[in-house]
Parts: structure tokens; C-alpha cells; sequence
């Protein structure tokens, strides 16, 4: 299949004017081929993710995280990433967090963070739980012990810097990943860390969804590089 044809199925669904100007979403590695068999799905490349890539007889790489410096051993390979365009895209990384879930987005969007306003509070040990089959990582701040919750805005990735849009458009607790100690300390609202890892990872099944119809497509095998003890 034609590179670009399989790029033009992403970006339709994932614009790139939705991307960031700081993100390097796009095309990180552009050979001279155009003929392709077999793509691998990850979330980052890595040096593993390469190597698995020649072991699988892929021609192409597809990330959700950019490259902002390529080593020259990825050179020979096409590779291609959908970045903070996927994250603001309908149905994109933090969508495909909350329909992971069970849960419904609500009408009411920010920048990045999505919210979801629940008929009858959630109490917070059945959040915890709820959260738990996504995440065994899962830590939480809650510096004002709230015990149950109706409006909640999401951020997959690393989305701590949202707590702040959480807040003003009436969030009782934020879920997202990489929260700093500080920030901590001084959340207004509960802030759930799932793990950066844990929060975008299932949106390698929207690449899969776009693209497993006209062409082979398999997922890198990834986990977080945290572990659990």
C-alpha cells in the first residue's frame, strides 16, 4: 500500500493543524520507498521497538510519541507519528481512555482535557477500583479528602498542567498521568495519576481500527518502565 495513502487515513481522522506548534508530529523518518506491507503500532520507538520491527518484516512504524532527535540507526525505516493531533482529535487518546472506562465524555471539552458528568457521584473507592482496571500503578492526590465525585475531567498523557482548566470548568477531580510533586501539594481538586504509560497506550487500537482494513498491521510489544511492587 502507498505510504501516503495510509497517512491520509490518519490525518483525516487526526488533522495536523490540531497538533501543537512545539510537537514534532508528522513524518519523523521519510525513505524513499512508498510501497508498504506490514506496519508496526507502538507508542514510543524505542531501540526494542526497531528491533522488533525487522523481526515482525514491518516497513513502517507508526508512534503516538514523536522523536525529537532520531538516531541514525532509524534511518532506513519510514517512520511516522500522530502526536498532539490525536490527542484534541474526536475520539482520540483521551476519548479512547474514557470509553475504556465505561464512561460517556459530556458535551463540555477544554484545550486537551475532556469531561465527563455523571448522573450520581461516584464514590471514591469505586472510582479507585474503577481506575485500578486500567491502571495498577494508579497513585492519588486528594488534598481536601473529597469522597465522592460527579464531574470529572481527563487528560491521558501527561496532563497535569490542565488542573487549572480542570478546576474553573467545575472539575471535582482530574485523571491523567506524570504528576509532579509540587503541583501536587497544591491541586485545588483530587488529581488521579494512572501513569503516562497506562493512559495512552489503548490508543494504539484506533491505529489499528484506521488502518487494519487495506494492510497488515501488528502492536509493538511495550510496557511502562515503571515497576510495580
Amino acid at each position: 500500500m502507498d505510504k501516503y495513502k495510509i497517512i491520509e487515513k490518519i490525518e483525516d481522522f487526526a488533522p495536523p493543524e490540531l497538533a501543537e506548534s512545539w510537537d514534532c508530529s508528522g513524518w519523523l523518518v521519510e525513505t524513499p520507498e512508498r510501497s508498504i506491507n506490514k506496519i508496526m503500532l507502538a507508542l514510543t520507538v524505542t531501540d526494542d521497538v526497531v528491533r522488533q520491527t525487522g523481526e515482525k518484516k514491518c516497513d513502517m512504524i507508526i508512534s503516538h510519541h514523536p522523536l525529537f532527535c532520531v538516531p541514525l540507526e532509524y534511518k532506513d525505516i519510514n517512520i511516522y507519528c500522530a502526536h498532539t493531533n490525536m490527542d484534541r482529535a474526536e475520539g482520540g487518546t483521551t476519548d479512547t481512555l474514557i470509553n475504556s472506562l465505561g464512561l460517556k465524555k459530556s458535551g463540555n471539552t477544554g484545550e486537551f482535557t475532556r469531561f465527563v458528568n455523571l448522573d450520581c457521584a461516584i464514590v471514591l473507592e469505586d472510582f479507585i477500583k474503577m481506575l485500578k482496571k486500567v491502571s495498577p500503578n494508579l497513585r492519588y492526590v486528594n488534598n481536601l479528602k473529597q469522597r465522592e465525585f460527579r464531574n470529572i475531567a481527563f487528560c491521558a498523557g501527561s496532563g497535569s498542567e490542565f488542573i487549572r482548566e480542570a478546576y474553573e470548568n467545575g472539575a471535582d477531580c482530574l485523571v491523567t498521568g506524570d504528576l509532579k510533586f509540587h503541583t501536587a501539594l497544591e491541586s485545588p481538586i483530587a488529581i488521579f495519576d494512572i501513569g503516562h504509560f497506562e493512559s495512552e497506550i489503548m490508543i494504539l487500537d484506533v491505529f489499528e481500527k484506521l488502518l487494519s482494513v487495506d494492510i497488515e498491521v501488528v502492536k509493538a510489544e511495550e510496557k511502562s518502565p515503571f515497576i510495580q511492587s
